[in-house]
């Protein structure tokens, strides 16, 4: 077997190259291609939330919340005084959104009547009331400007 340095440098990568793995599965070198290595990061090994979080405490029923400008993905956590009978929340301005974007909502407390308002943008799926400790998520998509409810 070839000690690294003493290999042939290349400079560009395809999803089909493939590197050498020892599992714990087995005593012997196994080989992974690119594209399964990238899969298995993406979607095993990385396990992180990058939301910026952003509270709200609404103090009376018509409340209105406005998520921050810009293409961050969002965690808002509603905290109101009591159960409301309407509220509305207003998504960042299409102008400033970013395809895949994410906005995470959830509330403590139940809404009666809950808007959400694209700002510029189309909403399809939003929620119309949350229950107490309700959640819902959104994922924006850039070429028809819309936001459309995943959870």
């Amino acid at each position: 077997m070839a000690i690294i340095p003493e290999l042939s440098e290349i400079t560009t990568l395809s999803s089909s190259d493939e590197l050498p793995v020892k599992t714990s599965r087995s005593s012997t070198a196994r080989r992974v291609s690119l594209a399964n290595l990238k899969d298995f990061i993406n979607e095993d090994a990385v396990a992180t939330d990058d939301k910026v979080v952003q509270f709200s405490a609404p103090v009376a029923t018509g409340f209105t919340v406005t998520i921050t400008n810009g293409p961050e993905s969002i965690w808002l956590v509603l905290t109101p005084d009591a159960g409301y009978a309407a509220g509305t929340i207003t998504l960042p301005a299409v102008a400033n959104c970013a395809n895949k974007q994410e906005i995470l909502v959830n509330s403590t407390q139940a809404i009666t009547t809950l808007t959400v308002s694209g700002n510029g943008a189309t909403v399809a799926g939003a929620p119309t009331t949350m229950a107490a400790n309700a959640f819902f998520r959104l994922k924006f998509e850039s070429v028809l400007s819309k936001w459309y409810r995943v959870g």
